[in-house]
């Protein structure tokens, strides 16, 4: 099982210092990866968990410059929100810079508020296959085409795009979400499905999903990973679900996992401040990877 850090990039209490603290951290502890949420312009319905949150692209390219080893990742991208290929080159420059350690995590958002909020309500209702497009748009351009590209929502005949991602047109693709139609893109485009929130039992169903859809298109089934919030040695009731308690009893959850088949898991910790989260970090790393 690899073990990625969420950054604490979001809430009230978010700091500068927490995210270079947590990228330190990431790397000293041997985390694989680190990763930004993002949003961008929630409604007040929203404020308590989004209303704080350092941007996740540009938090990105703060962290390519001030880590060496782990790899870069969003958890995820709400790309209808964006222009596709503002995105792409943004990102393509951040995989260059970094020599090849982005992850480029995706999602379709949920928010209409939000979508209103950043002038492009009408997006939300084809959020879908706006990603659909801008994953084969990514594609296209990073890949190094120079050849025309024909989508609903985007045409270029005569371009040039560089500098390229040091992973050129294989930036790993990671998809989030949780309705058929999701999952059926993660079967079709993702290198990775990539969830939040989930347990392992609710996790399970979706494989089929993806499967079929993966199958369909003519291409592997996507590794597995799982977003997940940590509350080791507690038992506190907490809205959604985490693994906590025992060092033996969040090892027997991450098994669980694993037996799905996932291979990854993106860890979440209860404190943004830098020592506490060490603290939370070191005790995973030390008293439940052993037993896993």
């Amino acid at each position: 099982m690899d073990y990625g850090l969420i950054l604490p990039s979001l809430g009230d209490d978010a700091t500068r210092e927490g995210i270079d603290a947590a990228g330190e951290i990431a790397e000293r502890l041997g985390f694989t990866d680190v990763w930004t949420t993002d949003h961008l312009l929630v409604d007040a319905s929203a404020a308590e968990d989004y209303g704080t949150i350092f941007e996740a692209v540009t938090t990105l390219a703060y962290l390519a410059g001030r880590t060496s080893t782990v790899r870069l990742g969003a958890s995820v991208v709400v790309v209808p929100m964006r222009n596709a290929v503002v995105l792409a080159k943004e990102l393509a420059t951040i995989d260059n810079l970094s020599h090849g350690r982005l992850i480029v995590g995706v999602g379709v958002g949920w928010s209409r508020a939000e979508f209103a909020n950043v002038g492009v309500a009408e997006r939300f209702e084809v959020r879908g296959v706006y990603t659909d497009e801008t994953i084969r748009l990514w594609r296209h351009l990073w890949s190094g085409a120079d050849w025309p590209f024909h989508g609903r929502f985007h045409t270029f005949d005569d371009f040039v795009f560089g500098p390229l991602p040091e992973q050129g047109g294989h930036v790993p693709i990671w998809i989030g979400g949780r309705q058929e139609a999701a999952l059926r893109r993660v079967g079709r485009l993702a290198d990775t499905y990539h969830s939040s929130a989930t347990s392992p039992s609710a996790y399970e169903p979706r494989l089929a999903v993806i499967r079929a859809a993966a199958e369909e298109a003519d291409r592997p089934m996507p590794a597995l990973s799982a977003r997940v919030r940590v509350r080791l040695n507690s038992n506190e009731p907490d809205d959604g679900y985490a693994m906590r308690g025992t060092p033996e009893e969040v090892a027997s959850e991450v098994r669980t996992f694993a037996a799905l088949g996932v291979g990854h898991l993106a860890l979440t910790f209860p404190t943004r401040e830098p020592e506490p989260l060490a603290r939370d970090a070191e005790a995973f790393m030390r008293e439940v990877v052993p037993l896993v």
